[in-house]
């Protein structure tokens, strides 16, 4: 399979600059609304088998082929990632391996029967499992990963999320790392602030290998360059519905994810 001539290896537990831009793509493609538009889109990908599911709020996309099956969540416009962060619904609650942003929960909850069940139709030949998700979509894919991993042992070659917001506590954070953060790839871009919510203070951790793009669009796994960022932001974490265009570019699929992971090269330091 390959996208914009860049091939995804689908056996591999390791990180890939590859796999990072293919499924960058596939959670940029979760955002179309035009189901056969996205079949069309998968096809010509080489994921021949696909699914649209929708329940609720909860948007997703399984798609495979005869090697690999990829789960993509859909995200959320930044208004309406506020109030997922901000309301009542940000409370933490019982989940797989500790306690979860409630609202994440409940709408993860809402369509997994029926992506459970793409997924299992999809993977009739041992195809390797993959998730991804943007904003909101990448906590949902974050936890789904959890449920596959941690209460049903469900192999997971690999979850690469972009733009996430945090999904649970101190507790989740440490029983998710145990178990997969190996093979779990957390990617910040340069501003974007969605990935600074829920607050610490509120109880949140984040879970996975940390990458972040800087303002050139280099890559580091090295904290020290994020930590130097967050002496900047905390004062507008609360303006997180009112993106500014430096907040919205950053946090955009399209225009700060993907052009980053194209130029992305596998091994980086």
């Amino acid at each position: 399979m390959r996208i914009d001539n860049i091939e995804f290896t689908p056996h591999t537990a390791h990180f890939n600059a590859g796999n990072a831009y293919v499924l960058g793509k596939l959670a940029a493609l979760s955002y179309e609304k035009n189901d056969a538009t996205v079949a069309t889109t998968l096809n010509a990908w080489g994921l021949p088998r696909s699914q649209c599911i929708g329940v609720r709020d909860t948007q997703a996309i399984v798609a495979g082929n005869d090697e690999v099956v990829i789960v993509a969540y859909r995200g959320t416009e930044p208004d309406n990632l506020r109030d997922w962060v901000t309301d009542a619904q940000s409370a933490l609650t019982s989940g797989p391996a500790g306690r979860v942003h409630g609202g994440f929960m409940r709408a993860l909850l809402d369509a997994w029967r029926e992506v459970r069940s793409a997924v299992a139709s999809m993977q009739d030949h041992g195809q390797s499992l993959w998730v991804t998700g943007h904003s909101l979509g990448a906590a949902l894919a974050t936890l789904a990963v959890a449920r596959w991993r941690l209460e049903a042992d469900k192999p997971v070659h690999g979850l690469y999320t972009f733009g996430q917001p945090r999904v649970g506590d101190r507790e989740f954070e440490m029983r998710f790392n145990l178990d997969f953060k190996s093979q779990c790839f957390r990617f910040v871009n340069n501003n974007d602030i969605v990935t600074r919510v829920p607050l610490r203070l509120m109880g949140y951790s984040h879970v996975g290998a940390f990458l972040y793009f800087d303002s050139h669009g280099n890559i580091s796994a090295d904290r020290g360059h994020w930590f130097r960022f967050l002496d900047g932001v905390e004062g507008r974490i609360a303006d997180i519905g009112r993106l500014g265009p430096d907040d919205a570019k950053d946090h955009s699929m399209e225009h700060g994810y993907l052009p980053n992971l194209k130029k992305l090269k596998t091994p980086f330091r």
